[in-house]
């Protein structure tokens, strides 16, 4: 294949690649209008509450006070989509991360594609088949907005070599300053080592090194211009707190800790089935032996080095999340859809009937897993009928496919897309709801404090956790008292309403607490907690 495409099908690539991205956004956003916030989404959409009420800022606020782990770009995205509502939903909230996955289905398209149709739409098969991007794309995910920039980085210098496009370097530098306002500086260092990991296995020297450079300056000037923002916002002991948490935090292991090789052994669950899958297409490459590397099996090196770069390089600081190393998933999609780009090697054939074994099979494994799962929630899963017609349909259509040799592979992958996103928007994500609902409780705690109004304190829910998937469910600048240990709770007076969990209640030995029967007790975030009324204190 000659390095520069032919202009009519760079077109006719360019049109299915925004027809893909366009259909996989109306199913990200499928059954998503004003759904419960639970979880890590609560402290972003507090973000963006906060933000309606009082206007846009650098740095996000909580409590009325600028938050120091993220600047206000996310925030200010849902702002903009919330400001016609006049209130932030669940929609609001999610729409950027859909829309960047939706840049991530578009680009691995546009990236595989003009070497072989079948393999793109394999690749985008793998990436939507995979189990954190499918929870990261239905949430407020910044890794997965930072996984479209490195990986559009990544099209732009790919691109210029293989496709004949323009070097377009403005965009490059402009995506960097993009990716930095988003997450901080490691949005800007993963995807500079993701271009920069394509110029060494390239042997472009030239480029790494000036590249590298001005990539560094520009590091640089955002790491002072984030640093000015943070002093303008909250003076030098917010500039501080901006340092411990967006460096210092992230490298000493403060916010928690984990092995060197995490991320290499849990994205085997956490990234299936690409991550694993690619794993035995690298091997069979390596087993292949020695031969000239076709273009597509270039793409796939590349893909390999930058993956492996970015699983490297965020192993290094001590903090470690699944979500983290969302960049590296567009590159293990393409490498693993790679086996049917290939037409030689006995492992390459193998690897072609497990996963169309796989795709054709999932609709049945799913409704067995339904099965299983209404075993251990028969409250929250109570009729699965349509979910199961769903699943016979398409698993009737993919045995069909499979067997039917112009609708395979496409066929099979196609319903066990849809299989996969149906069962998790259908039945897993309002049972994630119920299990972790905060809102039925916070709505409770709500309505009697406006019929009896009087401080509220929140004991041991802890400022930025339980406390924000409580505040998230008021929407008002209401700034409760915190307390953490019991101790705190005697000098407390009354009127007030105190939230905590059951089990700190009846661990109380405090005789004025003991005295009182809860006003309302109900689930928050999967635990038992009550709503207690302190009454006017006496003085004697």
């Amino acid at each position: 294949m000659n390095k520069a495409q032919p202009p009519l099908l760079t077109a006719t690539i360019r049109r299915q690649s925004l027809g893909l991205g366009l259909l996989a956004l109306l199913l990200f956003i499928a059954g998503n209008w004003h759904q419960a916030i639970i979880g890590f989404d609560s402290r972003f959409v507090v973000f963006a509450q906060e933000m309606l009420r009082h206007g846009p800022g650098f740095f996000p606020t909580t409590y009325g006070q600028p938050y120091a782990d993220y600047l206000a770009t996310s925030t200010l995205m849902t702002w903009l989509l919330s400001l016609p509502l006049g209130q932030v939903t669940s929609f609001t909230a999610w729409l950027p991360t859909s829309i960047a996955s939706a840049l991530i289905v578009t680009l691995v398209y546009r990236l595989t594609a003009p070497y072989s149709p079948r393999w793109g739409l394999l690749s985008v098969a793998m990436l939507l088949l995979s189990s954190t991007f499918i929870s990261e794309t239905r949430a407020v995910s910044l890794d997965q907005m930072l996984a479209a920039v490195a990986l559009a980085v990544f099209y732009l210098g790919y691109a210029h070599d293989h496709f004949g496009a323009g070097k377009r370097l403005h965009w490059v530098y402009l995506l960097l300053i993009v990716g930095f306002a988003i997450r901080g500086p490691i949005g800007l260092v993963i995807p500079t080592g993701v271009l920069c990991s394509y110029y060494l296995i390239n042997r472009q020297w030239r480029q790494l090194f000036s590249f590298g450079l001005l990539a560094l300056a520009l590091l640089g000037a955002c790491v002072g211009l984030l640093l000015l923002l943070a002093k303008l916002s909250g003076g030098e002991d917010f500039m501080q707190d901006v340092i411990r948490m967006q460096f210092l935090g992230r490298m000493d292991g403060s916010e928690g800790s984990s092995s060197v090789l995490y991320y290499f052994t849990s994205s085997l669950g956490n990234y299936a089935l690409a991550y694993p899958v690619a794993l035995l297409v690298l091997l069979a490459v390596a087993l292949g032996g020695r031969r000239a590397p076709d273009p597509a099996l270039k793409l796939v090196l590349y893909c390999a080095a930058a993956g492996l770069l970015v699983m490297l390089g965020l192993s290094v600081p001590q903090a470690k999340k699944a979500r983290y190393v969302l960049p590296m998933l567009p590159m293990a999609a393409i490498i693993a859809a790679y086996p049917f780009q290939v037409a030689q090697g006995r492992m390459f054939a193998w690897l072609r009937g497990l996963m169309l074994g796989v795709w054709t099979l999932l609709p049945a494994l799913l409704a067995i897993g339904l099965i299983v799962a209404r075993r251990r929630y028969p409250e929250q899963l109570g009729s699965l009928q349509l979910i199961f017609g769903i699943l016979g349909v398409l698993q009737v259509l993919a045995l069909l496919a499979l067997f039917k040799s112009r609708l395979r592979p496409a066929g099979p992958a196609l319903a066990a897309v849809l299989a996969l996103w149906t069962t998790y928007i259908v039945v897993v994500e309002p049972l994630e709801r119920s299990l972790y609902d905060t809102r039925t409780f916070s709505l409770n705690v709500q309505a009697h404090i406006k019929q009896e109004p009087a401080p509220v304190v929140l004991h041991a829910l802890g400022k930025d956790a339980k406390a924000i998937k409580f505040m998230v469910n008021l929407d008002c600048d209401r700034v409760p008292l915190f307390t953490q240990l019991p101790a705190d709770l005697a000098p407390l007076q009354g009127p007030a309403w105190v939230v905590m969990s059951e089990a700190d209640f009846e661990g109380l030995k405090d005789p004025r607490f003991s005295a009182i029967t809860p006003t309302f007790t109900g689930e928050f975030d999967k635990n038992p907690y009550v709503l207690l009324h302190l009454g006017k204190t006496v003085q004697p």
